[in-house]
């Protein structure tokens, strides 16, 4: 069994309320910090751990902190992320439904580092059952003096509010959820300037994920030091990971990031093989927005290497053979799925949860989920796959946010290691309509065994 930071006590009875989870251990790392350290430390630490952003970009959490504002006078702010709505991640839900208070001991310590009094949660829409779960425990740790005014004596005034979003993935990038949150539609804003100088209401602020938040408890409670001894190179500390797809035991796993690849799908630890006795076919490790790769390069690097559960090695060989470790929604596809299928799947997402603020990606996911669709109905050409090539192409790089990227990166990742599934569709209409979409007697995919 793997070290375990964030999810070691999960599964104790009643963790999810304040008296359990304060005799557990709870609420240490909140007395720690606010009790024996100055802001300016807490920094430091998080500086030291080497954490990275846990939502997706994976930028160093302490190097963000450090870049706000500290005007005389004027309010800061830290706003968690917890918008997750990216297809395949669901790993910030499981710890805001299950261990809430882990959640706001980081908050309560990152509020103190950053000097923010008055601090948001911005949640997806449809985790509406999670806000009363989280409202309650904001009580709970209110009434037990860990929230509110002067906090343990120590002068320090901080309280938590919930705010739920209405329903966009466009709201999971940082600018578009700070105009959510102010009452406004959710577009994002052209940077600079960065919310550490201007975020909300024009005031300095941090934005952080769920469990880059919660990842504070553990760095404050075992040190910096410490915290960047686990993991390997630049990916240090545990990871959460979302594992769904054609695997026998899907879940949320906290991982160490020198785990490789390999065993984390065939391992009866984690994921325990692919489902059914199939052969694995394709993975897209960092939720819908990452590039796919085919079996042989999901589990080797273009060096050979076996390929581990980290951001350097899975972005190995840039696009042209590696991914990214992103959200950490780990999505296997086994040999009876349809690569083409998929990405249409895809593109129908991203097109729909555009925003429709750039021309590129507000035209151009529109045109490549018509030619996808297009293409699984047996009408499609052959022009249609370059057609694809160039969409993606002018799209990626030329929007206001990253949603842009997010869409052409899928098409472009299936068509560059798929690109005979693309030319099976389109020479084969009949077939393409007849089987319901299948693959399964034309794939032949890499088998790993177990």
């Amino acid at each position: 069994m793997g070290v375990k930071l964030l999810l070691d006590k999960a599964h104790v009875a009643g963790i999810r309320h304040f008296d359990v989870y304060r005799r557990e251990g709870g609420y240490r790392s909140a007395e720690k910090a606010l009790q024996s350290m100055t802001p300016e430390a807490i920094v430091e630490e998080v500086k030291k751990s080497g954490l990275r952003g846990r939502g997706g970009a994976g930028f160093p959490a302490g190097m963000k902190w450090s870049f706000i504002a500290k005007p005389e006078g004027v309010p800061r702010h830290l706003v968690c992320n917890a918008d997750e709505s990216e297809p395949g991640t669901f790993k910030d839900r499981y710890l805001m439904e299950f261990i809430p208070h882990l959640l706001l001991e980081g908050l309560l310590v990152s509020s103190f580092a950053l000097g923010s009094n008055d601090t948001y949660i911005y949640i997806r829409g449809e985790y509406a059952w999670i806000v009363d779960i989280l409202e309650t425990a904001i009580e709970e740790a209110k009434a037990n003096g860990f929230l509110g005014k002067n906090i343990l004596g120590t002068g320090f005034d901080c309280n938590i509010y919930v705010h739920r979003g209405a329903g966009a993935y466009i709201c999971g990038e940082e600018t578009a959820l700070i105009e959510s949150l102010e009452g406004k539609r959710g577009n994002p804003r052209i940077k600079p300037p960065f919310p550490a100088i201007q975020g909300v209401w024009n005031r300095p602020t941090v934005v952080n994920n769920v469990e880059t938040l919660a990842a504070v408890v553990p760095i404050i409670n075992m040190g910096g030091d410490a915290y960047a001894q686990i993991g390997v190179g630049r990916s240090t500390g545990t990871k959460l990971i979302s594992a769904c797809g054609n695997i026998n035991k899907p879940g949320v796993y906290e991982i160490e990031m020198n785990l490789s690849v390999e065993e984390f799908i065939y391992s009866d630890e984690y994921c325990g093989g692919i489902a059914n006795g199939k052969r694995l076919k394709a993975c897209i490790p960092g939720g819908s927005s990452v590039p796919i790769l085919p079996a042989n390069l999901m589990l080797t690097t273009a060096k050979g290497e076996k390929r581990l559960m980290n951001y350097e090695s899975l972005s190995d060989g840039g696009f042209a053979s590696g991914s990214m470790l992103g959200s950490g929604g780990f999505i296997v596809l086994d040999e009876d799925q349809s690569i083409v299928k998929n990405t249409y799947t895809l593109a129908r997402f991203y097109r729909h949860e555009s925003c429709g603020q750039c021309s590129p990606c507000r035209e151009g996911t529109g045109w490549m989920e018509k030619i996808l669709i297009n293409i699984l109905k047996g009408k499609g050409q052959a022009s249609d796959i370059d057609l694809l090539w160039d969409i993606q192409r002018k799209i990626e790089g030329n929007t206001i946010c990253p949603l842009g990227d997010a869409a052409a990166w899928p098409v472009a990742a299936a068509i560059r290691h798929f690109r005979d599934e693309f030319e099976w569709y389109v020479n084969h209409p009949q077939e393409a309509q007849t089987r319901n979409y299948g693959l399964a007697h034309y794939a032949d995919p890499i088998h790993v065994p177990a």
